[in-house]
């Protein structure tokens, strides 16, 4: 069956009431960053949730060809990758406060998201992998400090677009930036490294920390 990204229901209701559709299969462990992202975004529209671990990656290739999660199914079908997981949920449920339609107001959101996935995450690959997972391909001395620097770099823009925001990564307003952003900064604070002082980051978190979604699934002592 074919995905549908048509709903646009009215964004106050949706945010108001609990969503009544058949629970979300979602297969992955929730240790996982990208497991959680999805945690989060069910947890801020209202969807119930029948999570799984990954199981045998015989089983887990039939869904994903390649063998990652998270992995979701629903009365639509498959679908994988987290953001785009995200994007999808948020237009079925018709919260255009967390993804916005306007394609300029859109755009905003989803640059953050792609920024995310592309050079934040190769940023820090080396010094997480190195420092928290204790992999042995990742175990450098000096491949772990360039990780470190390049992780802190980008972060420092990300604390200038904060500032200039005053509140969220893509405006005034919690979007699903937010999610997928808030929790690289969970990760960035629990990771053993040197840390710039980044005010505008800090004052970030507090205001992450109001919400339920991300002391669940953020700020819960996993990186």
């Amino acid at each position: 069956m074919a995905w549908s990204f048509l709903s646009r229901r009215g964004t106050n209701a949706a945010a108001t009431r609990r969503i009544t559709s058949p629970m979300l299969r979602l297969i992955g462990q929730a240790t996982s960053i990208n497991v959680r992202k999805v945690l989060w975004t069910c947890a801020e529209i209202g969807i119930p949730v029948a999570r799984e671990d990954r199981g045998e990656e015989a089983a887990l290739r039939a869904l994903n060809p390649n063998g990652l999660v998270p992995v979701i199914e629903d009365e639509e079908g498959v679908l994988w990758e987290s953001n785009t997981i995200c994007r999808y949920l948020a237009a079925k449920h018709g919260r255009a406060d967390l993804l916005p339609v306007a394609p300029r107001a859109r755009a905003q959101v989803e640059r953050w998201m792609d920024w995310q996935a592309t050079d934040l995450n190769a940023s820090w690959r080396g010094a997480f992998m190195g420092l928290v997972r204790r992999h042995p391909d990742h175990a450098d001395a000096g491949r772990i400090a360039a990780s470190a620097r390049a992780w802190n770099e980008l972060t420092k823009i990300l604390d200038g677009q904060l500032a200039r925001t005053g509140a969220y990564v893509a405006g005034d307003t919690f979007t699903l930036a937010d999610i997928v952003i808030g929790l690289s900064v969970n990760r960035w604070m629990m990771t053993p490294i040197e840390r710039p002082d980044l005010p505008a980051v800090a004052a970030y978190v507090a205001r992450l920390m109001a919400r339920p979604g991300f002391r669940a699934h953020g700020a819960n002592g996993v990186a």
